[in-house]
């Protein structure tokens, strides 16, 4: 990957992270994070990764995400100064919840291991 595209791809987090955080409105109890973003070499599209605490809430964020899209996206052109745009598309982070699965296996093994 180049160094540009890394460079487009921290950007767009950050920005991203930044309009979602101000502009969208989800559950209360619902924690969004932005994971990662990666861009096309041609820059027409990013994949934004989301990840939600409550896992059951996903769905409902989902949702909220994907109807303000182009709101979104609109906030997100009028920040880059850029030529071209990539076009945003959500997407579920399952390697968090992965991760938080095998830390809960290592605790309970730590814990029978007592």
């Amino acid at each position: 990957m180049s160094q540009r595209i890394l460079k487009v791809n921290q950007l767009i987090k950050k920005e991203l992270s930044q309009i979602i955080l101000k502009e969208a409105e989800f559950p209360k109890e619902a924690l969004v994070t932005l994971t990662r973003v990666e861009t096309l070499p041609n820059l027409s599209e990013c994949k934004v990764w989301i990840s939600v605490i409550p896992e059951g809430r996903f769905k409902e964020v989902f949702r909220i995400l994907n109807r303000n899209i182009y709101f979104i996206q609109q906030k997100l052109n009028k920040r880059l100064k850029m030529k071209r745009v990539p076009k945003i598309r959500f997407l579920e982070e399952r390697k968090t919840a992965e991760a938080s699965k095998v830390e809960e296996i290592l605790e309970k093994l730590k814990k029978e291991e007592k």
